[in-house]
């Protein structure tokens, strides 16, 4: 669906002793029809230039954009407007129309291609009942709180039936309640109408929720990339290190590593992962209760990565070397993510 090869971005010089400023550097992507990724950065990372580079708001120095195998950068103007409308687009703030009404910002986008007014009606109606708007039809913005407003974004974003949405920082400015409904909003949208979504933030709360796969990137490069599952469960990059650890801050948990003092002569610390239907069986208590093996847990969360339960432990096991090594090794062959951490 979305195919991006090479692409670097660099931006022109402001004197004649610099050479510009690279923003990004040789990004490869690869985003499968109804798929919902993220790119987490943090600031100046390069993510919004990325971002929309996708639909040439901003046109890249180097490299290939391809959606539904039309290349991008090789279109003309008038051919690029044309690809343009299927792909929708919010912003971090809105970017309402403050003298419009709810019913007229949506509409604009069809009014702009000149639709008929008896199917620019039906349209809007239909989209303002999708985003939960009927009753603000004809407000205007300043009357709309945060999260309305963004709905009417995400209205006017789907207003050309697009089949890519970009979201450009789309919860950034709301509270996590209203996030969180945004969030479930946007979800519901991509199984509903199959929409491809590509997403930006710096918030890893974001990407757990509705994301399938992420990217990570610093320095204008994507640095680490893959299913969400595995790069929160067992990141590479320190930077997606430090989004996962100030997640666990975020969460009120401690980092692993500050468990190593636990550790004694006849114990280990250790790091349990669980992932998918196995995260709500007794699998540990089970395993070490049959193994002779006395337990504290001494941190724990069980959360969802989009669809997918999965938990976190830290335990310390007590009891003789071999024992505890056996009772491991029974945790993997059941598909838990054991790591020893002290």
């Amino acid at each position: 669906m979305i195919e991006i090869k090479q692409l670097s971005k660099r931006y022109p010089a402001q004197g004649k002793s610099s050479a510009g400023m690279l923003a990004l550097e040789h990004i490869d992507l690869h985003v499968p029809a109804g798929e919902v990724f993220g790119i987490i950065g943090h600031s100046g990372a390069g993510k919004s230039t990325l971002l929309r580079s996708i639909n040439l708001l901003e046109r890249p120095t180097s490299g290939s954009v391809l959606i539904d195998g039309v290349e991008m950068t090789e279109l003309s103007n008038k051919e690029l407007q044309k690809q343009r409308s299927k792909i929708g687009m919010i912003f971090q703030h809105f970017n309402l129309l403050s003298s419009a009404t709810v019913f007229d910002n949506i509409a604009f986008p069809l009014r702009l291609h000149k639709t008929p007014a008896d199917k620019v009606k039906a349209k809007v109606n239909e989209l303002m009942r999708l985003v939960g708007l009927e009753e603000h039809r004809d407000k205007y913005p300043a009357q709309l709180s945060g999260g309305q407003k963004q709905r009417v974004g995400i209205a006017r974003a789907l207003a050309n039936d697009p089949k890519v949405l970009l979201c450009d920082e789309a919860t950034s400015a709301l509270d996590p309640q209203t996030t969180n409904s945004i969030l479930e909003l946007l979800l519901q949208i991509n199984r509903n109408l199959g929409i491809t979504i590509v997403l930006i933030t710096h918030e890893m709360h974001v990407i757990q929720s509705i994301c399938d796969r992420v990217g990570v990137i610093h320095g204008g490069k994507i640095v680490e990339q893959g299913p969400v599952v595995d790069v929160f469960l067992k990141p590479q990059h320190p930077v997606t290190k430090e989004f996962i650890l100030e997640e666990s801050h975020h969460e009120e948990l401690q980092p692993w590593t500050s468990f190593k003092t636990q550790a004694g002569d006849s114990s280990r610390v250790v790091k349990i992962n669980y992932l998918g239907d196995v995260t709500y069986q007794p699998v540990l208590h089970r395993v070490l209760s049959e193994a002779g093996i006395e337990f504290a847990i001494l941190q724990g969360t069980i959360s969802r990565m989009k669809d997918t339960p999965y938990g976190q432990l830290v335990v310390r096991l007590d009891g003789e070397a071999t024992t505890l090594q056996a009772a491991l090794e029974a945790l993997v062959k059941l598909g838990l993510d054991v790591e020893v951490i002290a």
